[in-house]
């Protein structure tokens, strides 16, 4: 299984829930040859390391490493997954200017020991932080790439299977915009082999339906942080997508996070993700009400950054 990969390796800074689990998923599913972890608590970094390492006997191939920033030269991707976490009733954009300053110290720091890498961005807000991370880094804007409304779509596709009794492979439906409070739904593009959804069954959702779906794959987050502490196992399986696509060069269309010149901000909007990073935005058939609430997305974001001073 993905033995093509073995000779790639990835990083991972930020070694909390999202970042350890990022690691464990992409150690079960064989994206790379070594991975290096590291937290800003060396020791943290060290047991993961060492407790992936134990299930070697049941795995492709792969180095497991505790280091530091230099350790990460030849790394094709790093993922960022360090700062704070969101705390019960607070808002990602919150989280801004707390995991603003941490990013703004971790961008470099990679940088100077792993000039050509990727950088995938998963700390929330994320789609503030990694046009953060692409204005700080210099690199073309292919190679800072964010978790963007992946994880949302991913949401909107298991709900509207939920529904229809489908499994959500089959759904082909994309949440837009800004990861977080503003996102948007495109109903107008969602299909099913192909088949736009109406407002009736089999393959149709009522209005009111489509409100509650869209209502729970947009406040989701706040669900499972109150009844848990915070979000990963989605996220990291989301990260993984990602990572397999950059390393297999698949160029797939993911909903990731990237520059969308019309607005200047980076916002979830689908990509092609391969080798070179996120190629995007792909134009997006909206309806006059999708394109206006996409606006009001943007606008959130757009502010956000200047209350910031990107």
């Amino acid at each position: 299984m993905h033995t093509g990969m073995q000779g790639f390796r990835l990083g991972v800074v930020g070694c909390g829930a999202v970042g350890s689990t990022f690691a464990y998923t992409a150690l079960i599913r064989g994206l790379a040859g070594e991975l290096v972890l590291i937290d800003a608590n060396r020791n943290k970094a060290l047991g993961d390391a060492l407790d992936m390492s134990h299930g070697a006997p049941f795995l492709p191939p792969c180095r497991v490493v505790a280091g530091d920033y230099p350790d990460l030269a030849g790394c094709q991707v790093v993922v960022i997954a360090a700062g704070v976490g969101q705390q019960p009733g607070e808002t990602r954009l919150d989280l801004l200017r707390r995991n603003a300053r941490v990013i703004g110290e971790v961008v470099p720091s990679i940088l100077r020991h792993a000039p050509d890498a990727i950088l995938l961005m998963a700390t929330n807000p994320v789609d503030i932080l990694a046009y953060q991370a692409y204005r700080i880094s210099g690199l073309p804007v292919e190679r800072v790439v964010g978790s963007g409304t992946l994880l949302d779509s991913a949401r909107f596709r298991y709900l509207i299977g939920q529904e229809l009794h489908i499994h959500p492979r089959s759904i082909h439906a994309y949440i837009v915009g800004e990861h977080g409070d503003s996102e948007v739904p495109i109903w107008s593009g969602a299909t099913v082999a192909g088949t736009p959804l109406a407002d009736a069954p089999p393959l149709g959702l009522p209005p009111e339906r489509r409100a509650a779906i869209f209502a729970e794959t947009r406040d989701a987050a706040y669900r499972i942080i109150a009844a848990k502490g915070a979000t990963y196992y989605a996220i990291a399986l989301a990260l993984a997508r990602i990572c397999e696509a950059i390393l297999n060069n698949e160029n797939t269309v993911l909903t990731v996070s990237t520059l969308v010149p019309r607005y200047g901000v980076y916002m979830g909007v689908p990509c092609v993700v391969g080798r070179h990073g996120a190629r995007g935005p792909l134009p997006l058939a909206l309806t006059e009400e999708e394109a206006q609430a996409l606006d009001r997305s943007a606008a959130v974001l757009r502010q956000t950054i200047a209350e910031l001073g990107l």
